[in-house]
């Protein structure tokens, strides 16, 4: 009860791309500290790894425009500052184009070929997806890189972004439809999921990701959180110069304070961006919705009272959930994303215990 009644041919060739960070994605062994095996891991620990050489397909940009039935506007699936995005088809195991509905979906992106910044965004997607390998990252299948195109190439999430389910209205390219909130345990889910491999991302690859926000959680035929577009992670220097500054990014609504006001970079301003999702989740509201009453559209900026009030504590609880979930869960889940979106960096939690808070919850609906 609520709180309120209301394969072949893969690149084994010496692949060697140079990203922003000044850092090297190669096909040699990797150049981070492997984790002591004394210590016992932690549940997002035993589920990802460092990979000792990236294991995509490199494509030939003819084969992509085959398996997209030249980049059709029927098989659009979304444009972003990056470029466009398309459905396409590929055998499972050899990787060759084939036609529509005949071999396993993929997505397809394209970047746009004007400026550095989607070059070297491109480059940081490469260096991470696929170094990187967690059931909490989407899967880079491969790249082409041939004359002036850059294309990626993933494995197809059918259930979209967590984003389209907030808004609960997925445009298709061609039409829209509407979809039905997520049940509590669906919400309390996907937060764990893209939590770990947050976690992930920051205890054991040493990265800050810079770019966490609700359209870049992708949603797997299961209803399994993936994260997307690593474009704009950067690898966090070692000892006291784990904050650095960088050109200030990111989707309105997600940033941290410190990062908006002077760029200040580190793993904290991602528990910040990880606060926000898990308000949204929480309230059924997005980050920033202009079509609110003034005071109500910034989330953050609304919902900070009520969670600062045990009196008001439940305002913050979507509607639509019609108090379907359990009191005790539901406080702590709030509680944690009041304690993720503190203006003090240093007095927000880290990663892994956002990890095993949210596991606590989880296990509490069983």
């Amino acid at each position: 009860m609520g709180l309120c009644s209301s394969a072949a041919n893969k690149s084994n060739n010496g692949l060697c791309l140079e990203n922003r960070g000044g850092n090297e994605l190669s096909n040699g062994s990797s150049s981070k500290v492997p984790h002591d095996s004394n210590t016992v891991p932690s549940t997002y620990e035993s589920e990802g790894k460092i990979l000792q050489s990236a294991d995509m397909k490199n494509f030939c940009y003819d084969e992509l425009k085959e398996a997209t039935e030249n980049f059709s506007s029927d098989n659009l699936l979304g444009e972003g500052g990056f470029g466009f995005v398309y459905k396409g088809w590929i055998d499972e195991h050899s990787l060759t184009a084939v036609g529509p509905e005949m071999g396993m979906a993929v997505a397809v992106k394209v970047l746009k070929q004007k400026g550095s910044k989607g070059q070297q965004e491109w480059l940081a997607e490469i260096k991470y997806l696929g170094q990187l390998y967690h059931p909490n990252f989407v899967k880079l299948i491969g790249y082409s890189l041939e004359d002036s195109h850059r294309i990626l190439v993933y494995e197809f999430m059918p259930n979209g972004s967590l984003e389209k389910h907030l808004t609960r209205v997925d445009f298709t390219g061609t039409e829209y439809s509407y979809n039905e909130p997520l049940s509590w345990n669906h919400r309390i889910r996907l937060a764990l999921g893209a939590a770990k491999g947050l976690a992930f991302l920051h205890d054991e690859a040493k990265a800050v990701y810079r770019d966490f926000r609700a359209s870049n959680i992708l949603l797997d035929s299961n209803y399994n959180a993936k994260l997307s577009d690593f474009g704009m992670a950067k690898d966090v220097p070692a000892g006291d110069k784990s904050n650095f500054t960088a050109s200030i990014s990111g989707a309105s609504g997600y940033g941290a304070p410190e990062f908006i006001r002077n760029g200040n970079v580190n793993i904290k301003i991602d528990v910040y961006s990880f606060g926000v999702v898990l308000l949204e989740l929480i309230s059924g509201r997005v980050a920033v919705d202009v079509y609110r009453p003034s005071a109500e559209q910034i989330l953050v900026d609304w919902a900070k009272p009520h969670l600062n009030s045990k009196r008001n504590f439940c305002k913050v609880f979507d509607a639509c959930l019609e108090g379907k979930y359990e009191v005790s869960g539901a406080l702590k889940a709030a509680e944690l994303a009041r304690q993720c979106i503190l203006t003090t960096p240093s007095l927000r939690p880290e990663m892994k215990d956002v990890v095993k808070t949210l596991e606590h919850i989880a296990l509490e609906m069983r």
